[in-house]
């Protein structure tokens, strides 16, 4: 007997977003996650009638997820950060151009609800590798080293043997561990937090030297969707103290987490009186008690996403 949209709906629901994530991971967009969820919910649905048991619900959910990402993979191209266009810029660059041709990566709100089984494994820079990887190699590596699917159900999945996948997580591992920079210690929350605070703080207050006080010796600093990046810390500390805290006139900002990790949603405005709109959500990747990579997305319309205002006073 068919199961009924409602029964579906319940079966589905305690899933949701957990396979959102993985869709995320695999395709480096909460938009394109969307996209791809709901068609693979919807051939899920179709496709009712022939599920037999034997898999389980959440296996045989990943396998439709999966094949779709794939396929919208296939079709969209990889995900970039302004570090895989080309090589740092070692003098600020004032007037930059937004290419709007490139399809940036893009950041994951973590919401109230989000818990990750390896909160390592939806960070930024693990993601942005996975951009690097063909499709096979990146649904091996993401559904063996993240979720625990044994080699024979990825290749069922993929519909390929079990030596092919074995071969495809041993390429995959090789290329993620030469694009993931080592992490170091990782900060308790609370230090997280209290670092992310005191970044948005001496962006409120124009304090450069706080701000670099914050920074690893080797940070970066990108802006997607501008491709200029600033590598190193008198690169960076020079960008900081000539562009947000010398030129933009007034900060107001909100601390957030996304891809499980530190993050200020920055607002700027005209005057310190003045309303200050979205800027960027700026994700902070840290390694022993100091930020190694800024990345601030410029997109005001993540703040939707995120749930935060869209102005502040």
């Amino acid at each position: 007997m068919r199961t009924d949209e409602a029964e579906f709906d319940r079966l589905v629901e305690p899933l949701r977003r957990e396979l959102h994530a993985h869709c995320y991971r695999l395709l480096g967009s909460a938009h394109d996650a969307d996209d791809a969820l709901q068609d693979a919910l919807l051939r899920a649905w179709r496709g009712m009638d022939r599920f037999e048991g034997r898999s389980s619900m959440r296996t045989w959910l990943y396998t439709i997820a999966t094949r779709t990402c794939l396929d919208i993979a296939a079709a969209r191209g990889k995900r970039a950060l302004p570090m895989d266009l080309g090589p740092s810029s070692e003098r600020v660059v004032l007037e930059q151009t937004p290419l709007t041709e490139v399809a940036w990566l893009g950041p994951y709100p973590d919401g109230p609800e989000t818990r990750y089984e390896r909160r390592e494994a939806i960070e930024l820079a693990f993601v942005a590798a996975l951009q690097h990887l063909p499709g096979n190699q990146r649904a091996a590596l993401v559904l063996f080293d993240v979720l625990g699917f044994s080699a024979a159900e990825i290749a069922s999945t993929m519909d390929t043997s079990v030596a092919a996948v074995n071969s495809a997580l041993q390429r995959a591992r090789a290329i993620v561990a030469e694009k993931v920079p080592p992490t170091g210690g990782r900060p308790e929350d609370s230090r997280t937090r209290e670092i992310a605070a005191g970044f948005a703080s001496a962006l409120e207050r124009g304090d450069a030297d706080a701000l670099v006080a914050l920074l690893a010796e080797d940070v970066t600093w990108s802006m997607p969707p501008l491709a200029q990046w600033y590598s190193g810390i008198e690169a960076v500390s020079g960008f900081a103290a000539e562009v947000p805290l010398g030129r933009c006139p007034s900060w107001r900002t909100e601390i957030v987490t996304a891809n499980g990790q530190p993050a200020v949603a920055c607002y700027l405005g005209e005057a310190a009186d003045a309303v200050h709109h979205p800027w960027s959500i700026t994700v902070l990747s840290l390694r022993d008690d100091r930020i190694r990579d800024i990345t601030s997305f410029l997109d005001a319309d993540l703040f939707t996403r995120f749930g935060l205002p869209l102005a502040k006073s």
